[in-house]
């Protein structure tokens, strides 16, 4: 039975500014996201003598079984052809869970590639962004494939960008504990602030990436960045230990920490992956109280053409 493989890529959110809840439900957003080299993997096989799809996870304990991949299969299910035969996933995860990076939905669309490879498929990538967004907002960014771009309104509005080159690196912090993405545009619904900064940081940075930028230039902008999540303050308030932890890194790393999504996860960028690693070394051997029980990892970013 042919095996097909693929990598599904984390991102950040570079700036994120959240409008107010819309009457259906959505809170409209315009930000900048940036894929990563930190990634997923995801096997399918055909399994034709099974009555249903079935998911193994390797690597992460609090994924739930009945997630994204098993929802995208089925929506592709919904649009092609109920009686396409079942699909056996294996995902071994390397990007945190429910942790603001993306990794849930860089699944979803890794998952509908795959499944439409196996079932020997094509899809009109109209329906296929369609598709994809039925499953989560962030899903269609990870199914256009682009390693850097503009995000609109609840995901449907894609302006592709050019990451940068040579990439930048990260250095991430994923405290233990992990926030809901619901609670936390709860949160910012109850008390949504006012008058704030990152609508306005989404351009600045969409025009720098779009006159190109090295990952020393990036890392350099990062501290106007700081303030330019509408969603910090909830997620801070939700989570009264996160603000402590960004603090602390701060101090230890000696440059600002950026949220990205709705959190928890904080990073830092270097102008490289190797500047990340040191800097990451040297935070583990000495980590603030604060830090107790945070994973954290370092990454880069990946190149325009989808290159880590």
């Amino acid at each position: 039975m042919t095996t097909f493989r693929a990598e599904a890529a984390a991102k950040v959110n570079l700036a994120l500014a959240v409008t107010a809840l819309r009457e259906d439900g959505y809170h409209p957003l315009r930000s900048i996201f940036l894929r990563l080299a930190l990634h997923d993997v995801l096997e399918v096989q055909l399994d034709p003598q099974a009555g249903a799809d079935s998911l193994a996870i390797d690597g992460d304990l609090e994924v739930s079984a009945d997630n994204l991949v098993l929802r995208a299969a089925a929506r592709l299910r919904e649009t092609l052809d109920p009686r396409l035969p079942a699909l056996r996933f294996r995902l071994v995860k390397r990007i945190p869970a429910a942790a603001g990076l993306g990794g849930g939905s860089a699944d979803a669309a890794t998952a509908m590639d795959l499944a439409l490879r196996a079932w020997g498929l094509r899809l009109h990538p109209a329906r296929r962004l369609e598709a994809a967004l039925r499953l989560g907002a962030d899903v269609p960014f990870f199914a256009a494939g682009h390693a850097a771009s503009i995000v609109e309104g609840i995901g449907e509005h894609l302006v592709p960008l050019p990451a940068p080159e040579p990439p930048a690196g990260l250095l991430l912090i994923t405290p233990a504990a992990r926030l809901s993405t619901a609670d936390v545009f709860a949160e910012f619904d109850r008390v949504a602030a006012a008058g704030t900064v990152a609508d306005e940081r989404v351009t600045e940075v969409a025009e720098l990436l779009r006159e190109g930028v090295d990952g020393m230039t990036l890392a350099a902008t990062t501290a106007m960045l700081r303030e330019a999540n509408d969603l910090w303050a909830p997620a801070a308030r939700l989570s009264p230990g996160l603000r402590a932890t960004r603090q602390a890194g701060e101090r230890a790393l000696g440059r600002a920490l950026l949220l990205t999504g709705s959190g928890p996860t904080l990073f830092a960028v270097y102008p490289s992956e190797t500047a990340a690693t040191r800097a990451a070394i040297a935070l583990q051997a000495d980590p603030p109280s604060e830090l107790d029980g945070a994973d954290i990892m370092t990454t880069s970013t990946v190149g325009t053409e989808g290159d880590s």
